[in-house]
């Protein structure tokens, strides 16, 4: 107990802070924040597994998150027959065609040797392939975008619940890391962060412009949640008598039937919202501590204590006969997946999938920055970093808009100064971010709770 107590202490502080926001603002805006937070501490445990276990350097958290929510798409979006019937046969027919193309070039470079022949011929067959698909697929893509393009213009998904996307979003984002992985991780670390950022614009551009696919910059609404919609809460009589009880002393001192029934209707329509929120949060929940259970057995394992030694000395554990390039092509696989996982549980709470929102600054940079803020190589303080940095990511406007009122009280409205800063205040979270990045790495070098090497 006492050897966790800075964790206790951690967790407390921010989970204080969390329901001073309900206070004072509203529970609505606190379980948004919190149930963002832990999406976020998903994506920091998988770049922790990444980073902290092995030190591999992934700046494409943002093309596997999109990944993520493209498996919400394929999976929760019922499909549509018509697209299916103009141009699904021609879309079919180069998946088929790309899987050949793979394979032979796969017994290629598996049963020849090296050799320019060899070279020119894996080539010869990638430049025909794209030829061939491309002249394949357009006629098929044509038609299927034609097909009611305000609304659908795409071929749909499986029509499934959800929350089965989010096993799909880890397998898609695996598989595309095990690409990536044979073909970066052999590069140093800079030249691996920089291939990675490039492949995740790839995938980000992919399905921005490939609207038989995912609808691309229109945006795909209206998924399928694993929660009721608050609009048949409102109407479901349980749910009316539950919020009737839990206001009760707030609804007796109402005399006025008519007014009592209109402050009845406004609560339960606040409470529906809350409610559902606290769904999510209960799924959110069981995810996070599923993993945090499993990366922390990981960790204090035979595998994490190898994985470490092999992130502190290649060379040693090389010499000690491991599999230094399989360790790191599995780790880097296994943080992917879980990064997918994420960007399904996003795109299933918010309900939308919109490629146009994925950018570098949100879903790699800041990620990188909770994962140093809260202590790579120990998952308590990647998640901890999560919640710290989205809880200030969000509040940071509030915070400065408060604080901007407090010290300038004594100037008028139309003040030049006040004005300015208040018009400002968008660009505080900036700021603020700056500035707590800089006092925790003076501070806190290695985040606020640093990695604990424990033999178990």
């Amino acid at each position: 107990m006492r050897k966790n107590l800075n964790v206790i202490v951690a967790y407390s502080i921010m989970m204080g802070l969390i329901m001073l926001v309900g206070f004072f603002q509203s529970w609505n805006m606190a379980l948004s924040i919190f149930n963002l937070c832990l999406i976020s501490a998903v994506m920091t445990m998988g770049a922790n597994i990444q980073w902290g276990y092995a030190g591999l350097i992934n700046f494409g958290i943002m093309g596997y998150t999109a990944l993520g929510g493209l498996a919400a798409v394929l999976i929760s979006v019922d499909p549509v027959e018509e697209a299916w019937r103009v141009g699904g046969f021609d879309i079919l027919m180069c998946f088929w065609f790309i899987v050949v193309m793979i394979l032979v070039v796969r017994f290629i470079l598996k049963n020849y040797a090296k050799s320019k022949i060899r070279t020119y011929s894996v080539a010869a067959i990638i430049i025909l392939g794209i030829i061939i698909i491309r002249v394949t697929a357009e006629p098929g893509i044509e038609a299927i975008e034609a097909v009611d393009p305000a609304t659908t213009g795409f071929l749909g998904g499986f029509g499934l619940p959800i929350i089965f996307s989010w096993i799909v979003g880890a397998l898609f984002a695996g598989g595309l890391a095990l690409v990536v992985g044979k073909v970066a991780l052999g590069l140093r670390s800079d030249y691996l962060a920089i291939a990675t950022l490039l492949i995740s614009e790839i995938v980000i551009a992919i399905i921005k412009h490939e609207d038989w696919l995912t609808r691309g910059v229109k945006n795909v609404i209206g998924l399928k949640r694993p929660a009721p919609y608050e609009v048949d809460l409102q109407t479901t009589q349980w749910f009316i008598n539950l919020v009737e009880k839990f206001n009760s002393g707030k609804l007796n001192v109402i005399s006025d039937i008519a007014e009592r029934q209109s402050v009845l209707n406004q609560l339960v329509i606040e409470g529906s919202s809350v409610f559902v929120k606290l769904c999510y949060s209960g799924l959110f929940l069981i995810v996070v501590v599923f993993l945090l259970i499993l990366t922390q057995k990981a960790l204090y394992s035979p595998w994490g204590r190898m994985m470490r030694a092999i992130r502190d000395n290649e060379e040693a554990a090389n010499a000690m006969g491991k599999n230094v390039v399989k360790q790191h092509l599995f780790i880097f696989i296994l943080g992917s997946a879980i990064v997918g996982i994420a960007g399904a549980m996003l795109v299933t709470q918010d309900g939308l999938f919109t490629p146009g929102s994925y950018r570098p600054m949100r879903y790699t940079f800041l990620i990188w920055v909770m994962v140093i803020v809260g202590g790579s190589g120990n998952n308590f303080g990647a998640i901890l970093g999560g919640f710290v940095v989205w809880f200030l990511w969000i509040e940071a406007a509030p915070i400065a808009l408060f604080l901007i009122n407090l010290f300038t009280s004594g100037l008028s409205e139309t003040h030049a100064l006040k004005v300015h800063l208040i018009e400002s205040v968008p660009y505080f979270r900036y700021l603020m971010m700056g500035m707590g990045l800089l006092l925790i790495m003076r501070y806190r070098p290695k985040g606020i709770l640093p990695e604990k090497i424990e033999i178990k």
